[in-house]
C-alpha cells in the first residue's frame, strides 16, 4: 500500500532489490512508515533507511544475510557525545550491541507481525 511518506528513490531501490525476503522487508518499511506520518525514508548502507525529525534512526540490513533481515536502531552516522542516550523498548526485543545501537531480526512474516506490535518508531 502507498503511503504519503514513502520515497522515490526507496521505491526504485525496492523494485530492482533481489531478496528472498523482499515481501518480509516490505511489510517492515509498510509497518514503519506508517507508526508515524513524521518518518521519512532513503536509501543509506544500500538499503532503506528512515528517519525522524530529520534524524535517522533505524536503518534495514540485508545483506549478507539471506535467511533474514536485521533493523539496526541507532542515532545516525556519527557518534554522539550524550551517554544517556538509549531507544525505550519495554517489549524486550531488541539486541543492545552498543549503548545507542541495537539490532531487531525477523526470519519470516509470522515473525514480523509477533514483533512489530511493540514498535512505534518515532516515538520519544
Amino acid at each position: 500500500m502507498k503511503q504519503a511518506n514513502q520515497s522515490e528513490a526507496v521505491n526504485q531501490y525496492m523494485e530492482k532489490l533481489d531478496h528472498p525476503l523482499k515481501a518480509e522487508i516490505e511489510r517492515v518499511r509498510e509497518l514503519i512508515l506508517g507508526s508515524d506520518s513524521q518518518i521519512t525514508e532513503h536509501i543509506k548502507w544500500n538499503a532503506p533507511s528512515f528517519c525522524y525529525q530529520g534524524e535517522d534512526r533505524v536503518t534495514f540490513r540485508l545483506f549478507p544475510a539471506v535467511d533474514s533481515i536485521q533493523l539496526i536502531f541507532h542515532r545516525g552516522a556519527k557518534v554522539k557525545a550524550s551517554t544517556d542516550f538509549a531507544f525505550q523498548d519495554e517489549s524486550g526485543l531488541l539486541k543492545w550491541v552498543a549503548q545507542d545501537r541495537a539490532t531487531l531480526i525477523f526470519h519470516d512474516m509470522n515473525e514480523i507481525e509477533e514483533k512489530s506490535t511493540p514498535f512505534k518508531i518515532g516515538r520519544a
